[in-house]
């Protein structure tokens, strides 16, 4: 029974965070599942997303903008990691090791010190629930609609013909610039939009928590692509509106189970552990899987006498 009192006393929080890294899942998707491009670039802008927030509205900046900007700023990340990859011809990979080094140095210019408390200043949750920002759940309920929305509009976007045109070029980039497709264009586009939603994410959690980190995004990367993979293995891929749902209920169902662990005595410091051998396994059994299936019994491997 102790077990289950921990774990109720987990939930709310567990949800609200899972709806603030489902941001971070949906910005990890578009270039891992979308554009086939493995990129790194989310570890920095996350709190690259929180630092522009904090520090604008740490300035009396309103909550729009501030957000606004910080979405901006994603974008730009985002962007310089595709023109790093399609100019020097570098991988996608190595591109995103190289931003996120240098938006860590940035984030601390932004705000001018490694850190910036918001404690005395209005956020999302205070205007929109009360003064102490609201519970766990009104926090939950709050997430909720900012994903729905963001989900609409990315739903939207994959069926507009420029979307439909990114999803051609992250399925077979040469048959793509065989059909007159600027594979440049979509590319940067995709990582855009990949890194808006995870500073968009960053922002989120500066406000959730009212204070933004410089080493907010250390393990955000591998939280996301955990979620990804969950929420495909539980809900399917297989439509443009089960891709983007997969992330988003992954990222749910993901803090779940850290919750869970917690409650049955896991140390905090264990959940990269955990977190790192989740994806592991999860990356493992699809491999383990096909090389049963390629391997003949041995009723057909045997002559014949």
């Amino acid at each position: 029974m102790e077990f289950l009192t921990v774990y109720m006393n987990l939930l709310p929080a567990s949800l609200a965070q899972g709806a603030v890294y489902a941001f971070v899942a949906l910005g990890v998707m578009i270039p891992f599942r979308l554009l086939n491009l493995p990129d790194l670039t989310a570890e920095g802008s996350f709190p690259l997303g929180a630092a522009v927030a904090a520090a604008l509205i740490s300035s009396g900046w309103g909550i729009v903008p501030a957000m606004a900007w910080a979405l901006l700023a994603g974008s730009l990340a985002g962007a310089l990691t595709a023109l790093i990859h399609l100019v020097f011809k570098v991988t996608s990979l190595l591109a995103g090791i190289i931003v996120l080094t240098m938006l860590f140095s940035l984030n601390i210019r932004v705000m001018g010190q490694p850190n910036t408390a918001l404690f005395s200043h209005d956020t999302l949750f205070t205007v929109l629930l009360d003064a102490d920002g609201g519970t766990p759940i009104t926090q939950f309920a709050v997430l909720c609609v900012l994903l729905t929305v963001l989900c609409a509009a990315l739903f939207w976007y994959l069926h507009t013909e420029a979307g439909l045109a990114l999803r051609a070029v992250g399925a077979n980039q040469m048959m793509a610039r065989a059909q007159g497709l600027s594979t440049w264009r979509y590319v940067i586009a995709g990582l855009a939009v990949a890194g808006a939603l995870a500073a968009t994410g960053g922002a989120v959690m500066a406000q959730l928590q009212s204070y933004a980190d410089v080493n907010m995004g250390v393990g955000v990367l591998m939280i996301g692509l955990a979620a990804t993979i969950l929420g495909e293995a539980l809900f399917g891929s297989h439509t443009i509106a089960r891709q983007i749902l997969a992330p988003v209920l992954g990222a749910l169902v993901y803090f779940q189970i850290v919750a869970v662990a917690l409650s049955l005595g896991l140390r905090p410091s264990d959940l990269k552990l955990l977190t790192g051998l989740f994806v592991l396994l999860a990356l493992a059994v699809p491999m383990v899987k096909a090389r049963f299936r390629r391997a003949p019994s041995p009723s057909k491997s045997e002559p014949r006498p």
